[in-house]
């Protein structure tokens, strides 16, 4: 009897380990993990009779992908003139000199031979009013304009009138800035401040990086939005201002989602105009060394239906498709193509777990098993 204890616990403890060793496929089933398997997402694919469209990424599928949105004005914003800024507007603010060639004047006070009228305010329908000359329209010309009328009408009353038209910043024409710039506010139109770059200048500049600030302007009933850098690069983008224009600066919107065997799981807002795979992969500590599978990178994304048909090939599909694309990044171009598919709005970046991470974790979560067998044989072993 003695001896036989010890090598039936022997025997306990072989099947034991065999029994767990057969177990560990089950176990890498049913146990925790950070997400699917690349074999799991394999199987949901469409051509498994899933809902979603599994792609390997190559050259060609880069190529289709690339498309990323761009922004600009509509044909209605780009082709508005530059507007003439010495037109005098209603709520302009206008200052004049008027100068009598007598020594008692009609509008100069005593021993003065000259009148100064400030801050008049063209009203609503454009009229000024100036003493023994009336009321006089002075929307729609230019200071030149209406100190030739101005000087008409007092020519009557005194003799040989000089006039001098100031037209002061006022609130006939503006336009308003607000966002993320350095000085929020309502800006006249002036020579300086008539085109886009100059009012931005004026609202003191973008207060985010330039290289993902975004300008948006409405107009009536037209909006475009444009980069930030490039209103300062391309002339045909610096467009002309009109009075009432709204313009919004406002950081770039866009993110994506990092998750699996990454160095972070988290939304990642874009820092660049363009992001690659890699560019994504990297922004979030690049591959978990001992978890990740360099041959389980994926991007999944819902596609529109003339891009899906493109990158599959086909011409049937109608609607919005669910887009895979799968990452091999050790095969022989795997870092290229990864270096040129682009990443866009609302992409979900997955790095599944490599296949021995899964057996890995079988294998602990046994250990306590076989530990507590060993245990069990010592302790019958030591009891006889």
């Amino acid at each position: 009897m003695t001896s036989r204890v010890p090598r039936f616990a022997r025997i306990t403890a072989l099947c034991t380990c065999i029994v767990a060793l057969s177990a560990c496929d089950v176990l890498t089933r049913v146990l925790p993990s950070a997400g699917p398997t690349r074999s799991q997402i394999f199987a949901g694919s469409v051509q498994n009779e899933g809902d979603a469209f599994v792609v390997e990424v190559n050259q060609r599928v880069t190529a289709a992908t690339s498309l990323v949105p761009t922004l600009g004005f509509p044909r209605e914003l780009l082709n508005a003139g530059v507007s003439n800024t010495d037109l005098i507007r209603p709520g302009d603010l206008l200052s004049l000199t008027i100068f009598e060639n007598v020594t008692d004047g009609l509008l100069a006070g005593e021993g003065a031979n000259a009148a100064q009228l400030t801050t008049l305010q063209v009203d609503t329908s454009g009229f000024i009013f100036i003493p023994y000359a009336g009321r006089i329209r002075a929307a729609g010309n230019t200071p030149e304009q209406l100190r030739e009328v101005i000087t008409r009408n007092l020519d009557e009353q005194t003799p040989d009138p000089q006039v001098i038209v100031t037209r002061e910043a006022g609130d006939g024409a503006t336009v308003v800035v607000a966002g993320d710039v350095n000085g929020q506010g309502i800006f006249p139109i002036e020579r300086p401040t008539r085109t886009l770059s100059g009012v931005l200048a004026a609202a003191g500049g973008s207060a985010l990086d330039p290289e993902v600030t975004r300008v948006t302007l409405v107009r009536g009933g037209h909006t475009g939005t444009v980069w930030y850098q490039d209103i300062f690069r391309d002339p045909n983008v610096d467009v002309a201002l009109r009075a009432d224009d709204r313009i919004v600066v406002e950081g770039d919107t866009r993110q994506f989602t990092a998750l699996g065997a990454t160095g972070a799981q988290t939304i990642v807002e874009f820092e660049s105009r363009v992001i690659s795979a890699i560019d994504a992969i990297a922004s979030v500590g690049g591959l978990n060394p001992s978890l990740a599978d360099p041959t389980g990178v994926f991007v999944l994304r819902n596609e529109p239906e003339e891009l899906a048909n493109l990158v599959l090939g086909r011409d049937d599909l109608i609607g919005t498709q669910r887009m895979i694309y799968v990452l091999d990044l050790t095969a022989p171009t795997g870092m290229f193509e990864a270096r040129d598919f682009v990443i866009r709005d609302g992409d979900t970046v997955y790095v599944t777990s490599a296949p021995i991470t899964q057996f890995n974790t079988a294998i602990s979560a046994l250990t306590g098993t076989l530990s507590g067998v060993t245990g069990l044989t010592e302790s019958v072993g030591a009891a006889n």
